[in-house]
C-alpha cells in the first residue's frame, strides 16, 4: 500500500499565501508522477500542478501564482500558493502514481485538505 498525507491547508485572506505538503509512504520503489488536484463544490476536480517524468505542469488558473516542488528522497511534494484568490477555495488532493517495491503499479489519493480564501 501507498498512503498520501496532505497538510498545510487553512483559511487565508485574498492575496495571502499557503504552502501545502504531501508525503507519500509505504512500499514505494519509484514515483513516476505526483501532483495536486482540487475540487470546489459543484465543480469537477481539476489539475492544479504536477511533476511528471521530471517536468512540471500547471493548470491555467494557477500558472504564475503557484509553484510545485518535490523532494525525491522524502517522496514529498509541496505547493507554494501565492496571491491566493477566493476562486482558489477548494479541497486540494494529492495524487501519486508509480511502482511499489513488489513492482506493481500504484495510484493513490490523499484525503484532501481544505483551502479557503476569503475576500
Amino acid at each position: 500500500q501507498v498512503q498520501l498525507v496532505e497538510s498545510g491547508g487553512g483559511l487565508v485572506e485574498a492575496g495571502g499565501s499557503l504552502r501545502l505538503s504531501c508525503a507519500a509512504s509505504g512500499t514505494i520503489f519509484r514515483i513516476n508522477s505526483m501532483g495536486w488536484y482540487r475540487q470546489a463544490p459543484g465543480k469537477q476536480r481539476e489539475l492544479v500542478a504536477a511533476i511528471i517524468k521530471g517536468s512540471t505542469l500547471y493548470g491555467d488558473s494557477v500558472r504564475g501564482r503557484f509553484t510545485i516542488s518535490g523532494d525525491n528522497a522524502k517522496n514529498t511534494i509541496h505547493l507554494q500558493m501565492n496571491n491566493l484568490k477566493p476562486e482558489d477555495t477548494a479541497v486540494y488532493y494529492c495524487n501519486a502514481n508509480g511502482r511499489t517495491t513488489l513492482f506493481r503499479d500504484f495510484g493513490s489519493w490523499g484525503q484532501g485538505t481544505q483551502v479557503t480564501v476569503s475576500s
